[in-house]
């Protein structure tokens, strides 16, 4: 694994935003084992599903996500979850990014985000295209389920 998709990312996509298009062809290109999503992610896309009233979009995408793909699901441990505040304060984030943070800095992956809250770590953030500008590591291999957007908006 080597990249941790922040929430907006699965949400641009959901709901079929202005660049759910890129987001799209990220997902297409980059075999799914190079991908992991924080438990805190999953969590966030549940509650901006269903407060839409989109429980089945949730269901769906738990499916074509999560179950029976090389995607990962990381969290953070107790003493992890101790860090997030330093890291919100250091950096100047809210929580959900000081967490999207840790968990990256924890798995030693590269943070896909449109938040550029996160231009102002260490740590920085990429967009998925500028992923697709760098030269592929493994994209040679067959691409597994995705995410399935939405049919309306909302």
């Amino acid at each position: 694994m080597t990249f941790l998709l922040d929430s907006n990312i699965w949400l641009e996509l959901l709901f079929e935003q202005s660049r759910a298009e890129e987001v799209r062809l990220f997902l297409e290109t980059t075999p799914m084992a190079q991908f992991a999503i924080s438990e805190f992610s999953v969590h966030s896309v549940g509650i901006a599903l269903t407060r839409s009233g989109l429980d089945d979009a949730f269901v769906r995408f738990v499916s074509d996500t999560l179950e029976g793909t090389a995607l990962s699901r990381v969290r953070l441990d107790t003493p992890d979850l101790k860090q997030i505040i330093s890291v919100r304060k250091r950096f100047r984030l809210d929580f959900d990014d000081a967490y999207q943070y840790v968990a990256a800095k924890k798995h030693n992956l590269t943070l896909v985000s449109f938040d550029a809250d996160f231009d102002r770590t260490d740590r920085g953030r990429k967009t998925p295209a500028e992923v697709m500008e760098e030269p592929p590591v493994a994209r040679d291999r067959p691409a597994a389920k995705r995410p399935r957007p939405r049919s309306r908006k909302p």
